[in-house]
């Protein structure tokens, strides 16, 4: 049901996004403009119903309105599937290999009749057969910055580049009954510039998420619960509020970006794993404790991850939590919510080596984020507003004691405030604006300007060709085409030539 982007990763997606897609770069292409437009015509003269990942559309039936309204952001429905484990059933396939069929679309429609499609299923055969839930995506953009990237810029050109990257496969639907999976490898180019190191990868494990998921009813109250192992902090949230799912969905991977991020904001995506226990009572409250841990050097890279693109290595586990509120009425949803997450890490000694060897001491970094979102469906369009912040409190005692921070102690904020208007069941448009702010302690071991300010402004309108329809050879595919400016009006610390940053980008999001 979901991909997603950030400023470190395509598919945030920052992954995922990853999403993150944890797209590093992306192919050069010495092509005119022209070429571009001209895929994005024919994509669109050839797309299909849309779900964010097609296999979850063969396998509810149900076209990418009833679980997105701009994916991979998602609406009721779409956020009851991801935590009933990705197994409600009801298309043209059996959604297991297995005899026992798993959760049917009927049973979700009777609880959320305004948000899904009824299936007529006699027309489907008795005995409906089985398609492995595997998919694939690939994103196709061009990127323009105010001023030249700066050198070097090998294998791209000084601006205006075509970029085909990253491209994923994913495993998407059901195991069991009641097992399920939302799991990606990536392919992603050299960055710009080249790897920074020898630990560098083309291809990397990117989002996993995989659960088990169950209902009960309780004194006449529903409870859903289950157990999420996942390797990224707030993959498995179902509100696109938190950093792994977060508006902007797709970004460039070869334009500058801001280099101050939380560590729930991605840094250590694809690097950990999890295990995690959750509940949804009453179509209402949301209660989820999780652990990470990092994964160790060797398994890291095996998996396609260069260990040295973090920061270190956990000290232990690192406990995450989530809290969430959601009152419903009429077609109004709104959801008050707290996350964050706690880690003690080892810094590496020296990533310009081979040695995987960590500080004695560690950081300790406490992140505390605070969200909230409102939801409402009117007559053919969703309007959708979101916002989050996050504070971290940073104890720097191996970075300080080792001359790598100036302060012991730092903290670092992290504010987005959007807004989204979709417009249309069928040919879907969507209007979204963002504001973002980074702002913290002045280091000057940490920030080469001693600051880690950033902040601006994301405009983006999106077309959706079938958003709530089904279209001739459904479900097999869907396609995205994004225009997205991004303005800074401080970056890294300083509002000098923040404006050399600002980034036009025009894609074709493509899945099949």
């Amino acid at each position: 049901m979901e991909g997603g982007l950030d400023e470190r990763s395509v598919v945030k997606p920052r992954g995922g996004g990853v999403v993150f897609l944890r797209s590093r770069s992306g192919l050069r292409k010495s092509v005119p403009i022209v070429f571009l437009l001209s895929a994005v015509l024919l994509s669109l003269a050839l797309s299909e119903p849309a779900s964010a990942v097609p296999s979850y559309a063969r396998q509810t039936g149900q076209p990418c309105g009833t679980c997105h309204t701009d994916f991979p952001a998602l609406t009721p429905y779409g956020r009851r599937f991801k935590l009933l484990g990705y197994t409600t059933g009801g298309g043209p396939y059996r959604t297991t290999p297995f005899s026992r069929p798993s959760v049917d679309v009927g049973r979700e429609y009777d609880d959320l009749a305004a948000y899904a499609k009824g299936i007529d299923n006699s027309a489907l055969p008795a005995d409906k057969g089985w398609v492995p839930p595997i998919s694939a995506m690939a994103i196709l953009g061009f990127t323009h910055t105010q001023a030249p990237l700066s050198p070097p810029t090998n294998p791209y050109q000084p601006n205006d580049n075509i970029v085909l990257s990253p491209f994923s496969f994913f495993w998407g639907g059901a195991v069991t009954e009641h097992i399920g999976a939302f799991a990606q490898v990536t392919y992603n180019a050299p960055p710009v510039g080249g790897f920074a190191d020898q630990f560098g990868h083309t291809w990397t494990w990117d989002n996993t998420d995989i659960r088990f998921a169950d209902v009960r009813n309780i004194g006449g109250v529903e409870v859903i619960y289950g157990i999420t192992a996942n390797n990224n902090p707030t993959v498995q949230d179902v509100w696109n509020t938190t950093p792994a799912w977060t508006f902007p969905y797709v970004v460039s991977t070869i334009a500058p970006t801001p280099g101050s991020h939380t560590l729930i904001e991605g840094a250590f995506a694809a690097h950990v794993a999890s295990a995690g226990a959750y509940t949804y009572i009453n179509n209402m409250f949301y209660l989820e404790a999780s652990a990470y841990r990092t994964l160790d050097f060797n398994t890291q890279n095996a998996l396609g991850v260069d260990p040295f693109a973090a920061l270190g290595l956990f000290d232990g586990v690192a406990p995450y939590w989530r809290i969430a509120f959601e009152p419903h009425w009429n077609n109004h949803w709104l959801m008050l919510g707290t996350f964050g997450i706690s880690a003690k890490v080892h810094p590496w000694v020296d990533t310009a080596s081979t040695s995987s060897a960590t500080l004695p001491l560690a950081d300790s970094f406490t992140d505390f984020g605070y969200d909230a979102q409102y939801q409402y469906q009117g007559d053919r369009f969703w309007l959708t507003l979101r916002g989050s912040y996050i504070r971290e409190f940073q104890e720097r005692n191996a970075s300080f004691t080792n001359g790598a921070a100036a302060n012991p102690n730092d903290t670092l904020n992290s504010l987005r405030l959007q807004g989204s208007l979709a417009l249309g069941g069928d040919n879907r448009i969507v209007l979204t604006g963002q504001h973002f702010g980074i702002w913290g302690t002045p280091d000057a071991g940490l920030y080469a300007s001693g600051s880690p300010n950033s902040n601006g402004w994301i405009a983006e309108i999106a077309y959706i060709p079938f958003g709530a329809s089904f279209a001739p050879g459904w479900p097999w595919a869907n396609v995205r085409v994004g225009l997205q400016y991004t303005w800074y009006d401080k970056f890294n610390g300083t509002s000098v030539g923040a404006h050399d940053n600002d980034t036009l980008f025009l894609h074709a999001w493509m899945a099949f």
